[in-house]
């Protein structure tokens, strides 16, 4: 019997791209700011993508505090460079990058992400 042998890359090729198309898939969290645990929040109450730059960021940060404090590892959450996509309260959503979780500021705004209510 004769077998079909593939170069030896091919499998490892393969399996590299399964497993980094699964990492980005995973990698953005999606909070609901709608959720009764964040609408009280002070600086998210009746926040839009169309508040200023500045308000959506620090509202941004500490919804990211809220769910790092809330989790079971709140040091290895949403480390630096993690991803998130906050829906606001209106229902309009952006992507924000954690910079530094140890600042209110420690949130950075991603240009383009902005999606209206639908």
């Amino acid at each position: 019997m004769k077998y079909k042998r593939t170069r030896p890359g091919v499998n490892v090729l393969v399996w590299g791209l399964v497993a980094v198309a699964y990492a980005a898939a995973a990698a953005t969290i999606v909070i609901e700011t709608r959720n009764p645990e964040y609408r009280d929040l002070s600086r998210v109450g009746h926040m839009t993508v169309h508040a200023p730059d500045e308000a959506r960021r620090l509202g941004a940060a500490q919804v990211a505090a809220l769910y790092r404090a809330r989790s079971g590892t709140p040091f290895s959450t949403l480390a630096p460079g993690s991803t998130i996509k906050v829906v606001w309260g209106d229902g309009s959503a952006e992507t924000v990058r954690i910079t530094d979780p140890a600042s209110p500021l420690g949130a950075e705004l991603m240009p383009g992400t902005q999606q209206m209510p639908e």
